[in-house]
């Protein structure tokens, strides 16, 4: 049973002006590694299967955070708890900012990670503040203001990395987020809580899901090394499976779960994060695999791009990105978020299949990823916004963050796949992956997006009177 509150009062401009600055910070400190990936593996000396881990540390830990931050935002207020979370990030990004090595760089991701269970809190603040059909074009802003923050990182990284180093590359968003957290603390009004405050945290199922998390990592990032190795490889396997199970079933009977799964049962929930998982599955390809293309040496069959070079043809797909979240709102609220997600999909499948048909000129990187992430842009902000808005208004923190989670361990499942695909296509003595093994990554990623389209075909059309 829900407590009764006074109504929120409205929310003005400035305060989504403050929200919006806040992703748009957030988006800039989390997208700082892609561009860089290439310097950070000669750097630091890491091989393709490290590299990639390296590139999902931070979502992983979203995965975790997310949903505790979506149904602590629901009981306590999403301001209260954001102010918070925004406080780990910012300590995150200055160990990013100061690490020496691959270890610590590491713990600075995965403190920066909290910055993932921002945006569900942003959409409850949106919810408790504004009306139904404004809060639909708001979400879509704010995810597009967030994807805006990645493609102005994208676009910095690189230079500030080579011309000062990868340290400040860290440290200057960082700066950003803190002064966009003073921001929201000074000029976002109080929202109610919507749920009572009484429950504790489901901490056994935030071990149990740890730890699948952390194994299914595992067993993506090493398999192609454990292949001669079988009974450490199975033992991996297993415990995976132990924890996956454990994890369901505490979540079940948990009077008050970390994660929801009740919410699943909901076709709009349910469909949303399926769909939500082959989508980023697939954009994971090419988040991941491009920029290591554009790094592989001129002499054969790469361009041999610096950090700088890589985050300015990078530059397409994150303004594609940044505009394809309004636009995404939008076109829900017009047209359904079947319409969007169909469009969405069949855009991204021709993106990827084009990667792996033509890489052989700059623009057809460049034009190939702009295609994937506005494709993606309009996918994942359709499903949340699909999912903000067909639950009751207390459950809008844990319906959002079981999408959000899903979107993380999605792309975390993809780039690691892909990852392996580099390690175990790299010929012995050689750090370069052979041709085929980026065309094979496209490829399947291509084959994951289009069955996602046996799930759209079920879906209703998503139109919210």
């Amino acid at each position: 049973m829900t407590t009764t509150h006074a109504p929120a009062r409205p929310i003005g401009k400035a305060a989504v002006g403050a929200l919006g600055a806040l992703a748009v910070a957030t988006g800039a400190l989390e997208s700082v590694v892609t561009p860089t990936l290439p310097l950070l593996q000669r750097e630091l000396d890491m091989s393709p299967a490290e590299g990639a881990l390296l590139s999902i540390v931070l979502l992983v830990t979203g995965a975790l955070i997310t949903p505790i931050a979506g149904t602590l935002g629901d009981r306590y207020g999403g301001k209260r708890v954001v102010i918070r979370l925004m406080a780990v990030v910012c300590a995150g990004g200055l160990v990013s900012a100061l690490a020496p090595n691959l270890p610590v760089l590491v713990l600075g991701q995965v403190l920066q990670g909290a910055m993932v269970g921002a945006l569900p809190l942003s959409f409850i603040l949106v919810r408790a503040h504004l009306p139904a059909g404004e809060s639909k074009v708001a979400i879509g802003v704010v995810s597009g203001l967030f994807v805006g923050g990645a493609m102005a990182g994208t676009l910095a990284a690189g230079p500030v990395a080579e011309g000062l180093s990868r340290h400040w590359m860290f440290a200057l968003p960082t700066f950003a987020v803190t002064g966009a957290t003073v921001l929201v603390h000074r000029l976002t009004p109080h929202d109610p809580p919507r749920r009572p405050q009484g429950a504790g945290i489901d901490w056994p199922g935030l071990v149990l899901l740890s730890g699948t998390l952390v194994t299914l990592m595992l067993v993506l990032g090493l398999g192609a090394d454990l292949v001669t190795q079988p009974l450490v490889l199975l033992g991996l396997v297993v415990l995976l499976a132990a924890f996956g199970t454990g994890w369901v079933a505490v979540e079940r009977r948990a009077a008050s779960p970390m994660v929801d799964l009740r919410m699943l049962t909901r076709p709009a929930v349910g469909k949303s994060c399926v769909l939500t998982f082959l989508i980023c599955v697939g954009t994971s390809a090419a988040t991941y695999l491009v920029p290591q293309l554009f790094a592989v040496p001129a002499d054969t069959y790469g361009f041999g791009a610096s950090a700088t070079a890589i985050g300015f043809f990078l530059l397409p797909g994150a303004l594609a990105a940044s505009v394809a979240g309004p636009i995404s709102g939008i076109g829900v609220r017009r047209l359904g978020s079947r319409a969007v997600v169909t469009a969405g999909v069949l855009l991204m499948a021709v993106g990827l299949l084009g990667l792996a048909a033509a890489h052989t000129e700059i623009w057809h990187l460049v034009l190939g990823k702009a295609l994937v992430a506005l494709a993606n842009g309009l996918c994942v902000t359709a499903m949340v916004t699909r999912t903000a808005t067909s639950v009751d208004l207390g459950d809008t923190g844990i319906a959002t963050g079981l999408v959000l989670v899903t979107r993380v361990i999605g792309f975390a499942v993809g780039v690691q796949v892909t990852g392996a695909i580099l390690t175990a296509g790299t010929p012995s003595g050689s750090k370069i992956p052979a041709e085929s093994a980026f065309v094979a990554g496209f490829v399947l990623a291509a084959a994951v997006t289009v069955l996602s389209l046996l799930v759209v075909r079920t879906m209703s059309k998503g139109v919210k009177e």
